[in-house]
């Protein structure tokens, strides 16, 4: 109820407006009606890994690599493929500090996982290394994040997981080298002490670091891991 007052009042004072066309924004979003509409949705895909399959399934299904080797995590949400505008938006995030895109994707997010998922106790955005986040000067992965919070209403745990090494980027890498690069990358510096938890980040690939973070976490007595992610590549 909190969430909404504010949603309103920022709405008078600051009109929300589509960053892609500069039309009107839609449910308090910086994104038209005729925008959302066309956004890429990852619609078909593996219940635990999100790799999307190229025909629709009545149930929910794994894929083969799912099936042959299960990763630790228990479940990943990708709402969009990363294509086009949502590409346009993680990448201006992520390398161009538009902070503004955040607040747009953990919205996104949101209104995807309120009424279809069972929310974990904390979520846990996937920390960077120290001296990544001093030269980027911000964690994406925390920015969406901090808006998932306050729309679901699920508390965030900054301060328990930390990266103690500054791997490669995941994106020069082939899949194999991404498990290697991630090995042993996440360590807890305290207990978090909850049943259920998800990993936050802006997009999967291989799923590697999802895999690396899920471990740590469930070595530490986590028993179910889920992965929400904006979009899948």
């Amino acid at each position: 109820m909190v969430n909404n007052w504010l949603n309103i009042i920022q709405d008078k004072l600051f009109p929300p407006n589509c960053i892609f066309c500069g039309a009107d924004g839609f449910k308090s979003m910086d994104l038209c009606q005729h925008c959302l509409e066309g956004l890429a949705l990852n619609q078909n895909c593996c219940y635990r890994c999100a790799e999307p399959f190229e025909t629709a399934a009545s149930t929910p299904r794994l894929c083969g690599h799912c099936l042959s080797k299960p990763p630790l995590f228990d479940e990943t949400t990708a709402p969009f493929l990363y294509r086009r505008e949502m590409r346009y938006l993680i990448t201006g995030l992520k390398f161009g500090g538009q902070y503004k895109n955040a607040r747009l994707l953990g919205m996104l997010m949101a209104r995807h996982i309120e009424s279809r998922l069972e929310l974990p106790e904390r979520l846990i955005p996937v920390p960077l290394h120290k001296a990544r986040y001093r030269q980027r000067g911000f964690n994406q992965s925390i920015e969406i994040a901090k808006t998932l919070s306050r729309e679901l209403s699920v508390p965030l745990e900054l301060n328990s997981c930390i990266r103690r090494r500054n791997t490669e980027h995941q994106s020069r890498l082939p899949g194999k080298q991404r498990r290697k690069n991630m090995n042993k990358a996440f360590m807890l510096n305290q207990s978090i002490a909850c049943r259920h938890v998800a990993i936050v980040d802006d997009v999967m690939t291989t799923g590697a670091t999802a895999e690396a973070l899920a471990h740590t976490l469930k070595q530490d007595g986590v028993e179910r891991v889920q992965v929400w992610v904006c979009a899948r590549a």
